[in-house]
């Protein structure tokens, strides 16, 4: 069977409102849908659903990413946005707070405004 499926990502919010700004205004998704439920983003072609839940404890782990081509260029225009870049003190980060993995991927993380950890690639291929 040939694979024609379009994956779709699902993420929690607890403050719609903050999560329609930041997912439009800060990374430059295209809102779709806005409903009591869900707020659905289309990002270069994929699904990102904003599910809306009244309590949300934010996982201890990344929830969502995107490859990027140059993550330098990418940290410094989202932190010209507001966005703040995470430091984890069991990794060494750059300035930018970009761990670079043993294979030379170069990987970031920020948060949402519900606390969920998101982050940025940059694979050695790209």
């Amino acid at each position: 069977m040939k694979n024609n499926r379009q994956p779709v990502s699902f993420i929690v919010t607890d403050d719609p409102d903050a999560a329609q700004a930041f997912f439009v205004d800060v990374m430059a998704l295209e809102l779709r849908e806005a409903s009591p439920f869900a707020l659905v983003f289309v990002d270069c072609g994929h699904v990102l659903r904003v599910q809306i839940v009244s309590e949300l404890e934010p996982a201890d782990y990344t929830v969502h990413g995107w490859e990027v081509v140059d993550i330098a260029r990418t940290i410094e225009e989202l932190i010209s946005k507001g966005v703040q870049f995470q430091r984890f003190d069991q990794l060494p980060q750059d300035a930018l707070g970009v761990w670079t993995t043993p294979d030379g991927n170069k990987i970031a993380w920020f948060t949402d405004p519900s606390g969920n950890r998101l982050s940025l690639t940059q694979y050695m291929t790209t």
